[in-house]
């Protein structure tokens, strides 16, 4: 039997979600953020690009802000209201010294106990290549989130200091090492990837059975390690 997961730490109240793109967090991650909102929980995005390049058929000028509404209507689904963009370059981020102050900034900010990324690795489960993208935010998500708490890193944002974060969890990770019970959240999970309409049918999908299928398959393929509950995975590290 494969080893089982832990259930995710349940005793925070804010919580903030850095990812590169829109669409990212709506593969199996925003069936966790419904359940947490919930339960009354505080979830806040924030996107370091617009996702402008990801329509071969539009050009980032149309892409952007059309990525963007999607995203916006995306979160609401499951709860979310506070969705923030950066204004990197979608398909070109480096992780450097201003990536990580622009993700500390919105950590001091918004003050989240449970900081939550993308799989920084190279690869998806061995076999399939991450992009540079997801690589130097989830990175640069891990580092900033000490960096915040440190006066004398990025003392010139306007917030202050935030030693409050006190776990980054990891969703697509080749290594899982918690799950939380998604029963409740799986259907507007799935919802949530649907609003990304445009993007998912740019792809060659039929929007439907393509989100249901990836949304649901992920959440059954992890109950195997949750006690036959539907869930989403994440690594956690702690603070």
């Amino acid at each position: 039997m494969a080893e089982q997961l832990k259930p995710m730490p349940a005793d925070w109240q804010r919580a903030l979600a850095v990812v590169a793109h829109p669409d990212d967090l709506e593969y199996g991650c925003a069936s966790a953020v419904a359940v947490w909102t919930d339960a009354g929980r505080e979830v806040s995005y924030l996107l370091a690009t617009r996702g402008e390049a990801g329509i071969d058929t539009l050009p980032p000028a149309e892409a952007g802000p059309l990525r963007e509404r999607e995203q916006r209507a995306s979160a609401s689904v499951v709860g979310v209201s506070n969705v923030e963009f950066l204004a990197y370059s979608d398909g070109v981020i480096e992780y450097s010294l201003a990536l990580r102050r622009d993700i500390a900034a919105a950590i001091r900010r918004y003050r989240p106990e449970l900081v939550i990324t993308l799989n920084p690795e190279d690869t998806w489960g061995g076999l399939y290549w991450n992009t540079p993208d997801h690589k130097a935010v989830g990175r640069a998500v891990l580092d900033a989130a000490g960096d915040a708490g440190n006066r004398w890193i990025f003392p010139d944002t306007e917030a202050e200091p935030w030693t409050g974060v006190r776990w980054v969890a990891v969703a697509g990770s080749d290594a899982p090492t918690h799950a939380v019970d998604v029963t409740g959240g799986l259907e507007r999970g799935v919802r949530s990837l649907l609003e990304h309409r445009a993007y998912l049918e740019a792809l060659g999908q039929d929007p439907e059975p393509y989100a249901t299928s990836l949304v649901e398959g992920s959440a059954k393929d992890t109950a195997e390690r949750f006690g036959g509950l539907p869930a989403v995975s994440f690594r956690l590290y702690d603070y």
